[in-house]
């Protein structure tokens, strides 16, 4: 089995990071510098024509987004260490906050971003980024509506998990305020106390 990770420091990378790490399966890390334009280089392109971590290439197949390669992990190594669930609804819930995460929750970050912290100043538009993190505020009451009474998603923590909260660091590390979402920040912080993770971050 050969498994290569294409990463970056302080990039959506670091989710994958942790859904690896929880699954403890050997992969040989490849760190990509991408100020120094390292995701541009034609040999990499030729593996992800995004130019964009994560990637990685399992038994010589390319695989990129973020969410594909969680569920593709899961499927793959997570079903008999409990970490994935098995074919049928409950893998459907599983792969239902994945997605969610990247294409609802992800489409309403990167408008916040572009209008906003990401944004020459004269492209900065205020109102656009009010209306940004207003949807991001309504997003943010669905996956706390949804932790109601649950120590995780599924009910016991899975690969989901892992997936969502990586994310929800990474709108933390962008000054979005999560002060009113009790049962996210409870649950963040029992995802945050498992062993992976802190390993993950204990190495940056």
């Amino acid at each position: 089995m050969s498994l290569i990770f294409y990463f970056a420091p302080m990039s959506t990378a670091t989710l994958t990071q942790i859904v690896i790490e929880e699954l403890g399966v050997p992969c040989d890390r490849k760190q990509l510098d991408l100020k120094a334009g390292d995701a541009k280089k034609p040999e990499f392109v030729k593996i992800n024509p995004n130019a964009k971590v994560p990637t990685i290439v399992h038994d010589g197949v390319a695989i990129w987004e973020s969410a594909a390669i969680t569920m593709y992990l899961g499927e793959t190594f997570g079903v008999d260490k409990g970490l994935y669930p098995a074919p049928g609804p409950r893998r459907g819930e599983a792969m239902k906050w994945i997605t969610w995460t990247n294409v609802s929750l992800g489409e309403a970050v990167y408008r916040r971003g572009h209008n906003g912290e990401w944004a020459a100043p004269e492209d900065k538009n205020p109102r656009a980024l009010e209306t940004a993190n207003r949807d991001i505020a309504q997003l943010l009451g669905i996956l706390d509506q949804a932790l109601a009474g649950k120590q995780f998603l599924l009910g016991e923590f899975t690969l989901a998990d892992a997936h969502v909260n990586s994310f929800c660091d990474w709108l933390r590390h962008s000054k979005v305020d999560f002060a009113a979402f009790a049962n996210v920040n409870a649950w963040a912080a029992r995802c945050a106390a498992r062993p992976a993770y802190q390993r993950v971050m204990a190495h940056g």
